[in-house]
């Protein structure tokens, strides 16, 4: 099962603390101070990719901390800056501190400072001076504390396949995109969204089937509807071996206006899945009724090539500089 809503905790490397040491040697005996200051604490990063698994690292693991900075040696010697930690989270991922600030993270290869490391504390030979030639004060270095994140996926795609189980959506996904996704002839084969890119470049999202009821919290597909806020065009998949295709169409309508009305208003495009299970005359029939925009069958190339190039059109239509 996915795993896209979690808290998790942070916390950055606290610096070094600075060292207090005085120079001694045969030719020296009072040297004077030479502790070095203390090595800054490393930071945490996050950075976005565009695996969605990525987030199941959360399932097991739930606290991140950034190495510390190493104290300060003799000979004003510097300690060592901790490492920074870079965790890559999916591209979609919302991270929300406590005090309300979020980070959103919408493209591959953006990288945010999540909690900054310690600055190292300074050593005693920072402290010297004309009046002070041997100080015995340092700084300890800042000590960073754990942040609590709360972690929200929402998909990033162009193109969400929406419709109740067993639409077929999952076996659509493969045949258009780069998708592999598991797929077999029962209810809530897909749990969780699978993504597929186009040739055309165009990311899509195979979001688990709808039921009545699923904006209330009934069945599986509830979950996700979230993950449909951020598609641009949503492809209404409605099987046409079904024993009421209007009702299933309106029941995942309803769903889609009862969780928000930005969803209801999204473009649409609906199609009939699995064509082949249906003689000529009751295709026909159905496309009176239903009213789809295209008929598809796996099984059938044609009607996949047509619909890739249904899917393009629409998205260039979308994107063009006139309807934005």
């Amino acid at each position: 099962m996915l795993i896209d809503d979690i808290d998790i905790s942070i916390k950055a490397g606290s610096g070094g603390k600075g060292n207090v040491h005085f120079y001694r040697d045969r030719w020296r005996p009072k040297g004077g101070p030479d502790g070095g200051d203390g090595g800054d604490g490393g930071s945490i990063y996050f950075q976005a990719e565009s695996d969605i698994s990525l987030f199941s690292q959360f399932r097991f693991q739930k606290k991140f901390e950034a190495q510390p900075g190493e104290p300060g040696g003799k000979n004003q010697s510097t300690g060592h800056n901790g490492r920074d930690l870079i965790v890559k989270v999916p591209v979609g991922t919302i991270a929300s501190y406590d005090n309300g600030t979020q980070i959103e993270f919408t493209k591959v290869g953006q990288k945010e400072i999540m909690a900054k490391g310690g600055r190292g504390g300074r050593g005693n030979y920072s402290y010297r001076s004309s009046t002070n030639q041997t100080p015995q004060e340092f700084e300890p270095g800042f000590k960073t504390t754990p942040k609590r994140l709360h972690l929200q996926l929402k998909l990033i795609a162009n193109v969400g396949l929406i419709g109740l189980p067993n639409a077929g959506k999952s076996s659509l996904l493969n045949e258009i995109s780069n998708a592999n996704a598991k797929v077999a002839n029962y209810e809530f084969t897909t749990l969780e969204p699978n993504l597929g890119v186009t040739k055309a470049g165009h990311i899509i999202a195979d979001i688990p089937g709808l039921i009545e009821g699923a904006s209330e919290g009934k069945g599986l597909g509830y979950k996700f509807l979230k993950h449909i806020e951020r598609t641009q065009l949503l492809l209404h998949c409605i099987a046409a071996d079904s024993h009421d295709p209007q009702k299933d169409y309106q029941v995942v309508r309803k769903e889609l206006e009862s969780y928000s009305s930005k969803l209801l208003n999204k473009p649409e495009i609906v199609i009939l899945t699995k064509s082949d299970l249906l003689d000529e005359k009751e295709l026909k029939k159905l496309k009176t009724s239903i009213k789809p925009k295209l008929a598809v069958s796996i099984l059938d190339d044609n009607s996949i090539k047509k619909l890739s190039d249904l899917i393009s059109q629409s998205m260039d239509k979308l994107n063009s500089p006139d309807t934005k």
